[in-house]
């Protein structure tokens, strides 16, 4: 398919880039963007060869956030096509949540309002230690409601709380300490850092990476480590170390070789 809002990239080794490409209104979304970012993830969803996915940002910053115009049609709209809306970027973050493959995001520049929910939806982030990021919608009378869930689940309750009744701005390096962030690094070693990233998880089975993403999606939902939630673990490990990957896994450290998944990597 081809996009108007992104650059959806793909190279041999299965990694998947999809670039917000709106360098020019600082990659803010809009209905476009929501749309063709459902639509790209649906791509992904279908894809077998795709072993991780990177969201990035063109230009100087990851997303400033909805765009202006946008907001402004909103503005517009009734309380039902308001409610359609919101729909819509509730699919988005629903299915970046749950995407399959591991996902990474890399930020640079600022991060705000419903791109923080993005970072959020990822399974790791890296950033810039100079990137910028807010909760900004009270500022215009708005919440973060879409995206709330997903940003609770990534930096904690109180966090959230004062971040998102403050709308306050807070940086890279407080974005790691707050957990929304894994490392952060000076702005010129980024692009190595995702090279280093990429790598690595690269290095590990992609059969072996969604059952664990999919089981920690199950035990971090569950209020308390249940009868089912257990099964769940004991049924997770049982299928892994039966299936192809879980046996040349263990063959490969047994005999000291490499596993097949990692001998094309280029």
């Amino acid at each position: 398919m081809t996009y108007q809002t992104l650059q959806f990239e793909q190279d041999i080794n299965g990694v998947a880039t999809l670039w917000l490409n709106r360098p020019d209104k600082n990659n803010a979304f809009n209905a476009d963007v929501i749309a063709e970012l459902i639509q790209a993830l649906d791509e992904i969803y279908a894809d077998e060869s795709i072993r991780l996915v990177i969201l990035r940002g063109r230009g100087r910053h990851f997303s400033s956030g909805a765009d202006l115009a946008w907001m402004q049609a909103s503005a517009q709209l009734t309380l039902e096509e308001n409610r359609a809306d919101a729909r819509l970027l509730s699919q988005l973050m629903e299915k970046l949540y749950h995407l399959p493959q591991p996902s990474l995001a890399v930020v640079q520049g600022a991060a705000f309002g419903g791109a923080l929910g993005l970072v959020a939806c990822c399974d790791m982030a890296i950033g810039a230690q100079d990137a910028m990021f807010c909760l900004s919608e009270v500022r215009i009378g708005l919440a973060p409601a879409v995206i709330s869930p997903y940003v609770v689940r990534a930096i904690g309750e109180r966090a959230t709380r004062r971040y998102a009744l403050t709308a306050e701005r807070f940086s890279g390096e407080k974005a790691q300490s707050l957990g929304l962030l894994a490392e952060t690094y000076p702005a010129d070693q980024l692009e190595q850092a995702v090279n280093s990233w990429t790598g690595t998880l690269l290095l590990n089975s992609p059969a072996a990476l969604k059952a664990c993403k999919a089981l920690l999606h199950d035990v971090g939902a569950a209020a308390v480590l249940d009868d089912p939630i257990r099964e769940r673990t004991q049924h997770c490990i049982a299928m892994l170390r039966v299936s192809p990957e879980g046996q040349e896994g263990l063959r490969a450290f047994l005999e000291k070789r490499t596993p097949a998944w990692q001998e094309n990597i280029q």
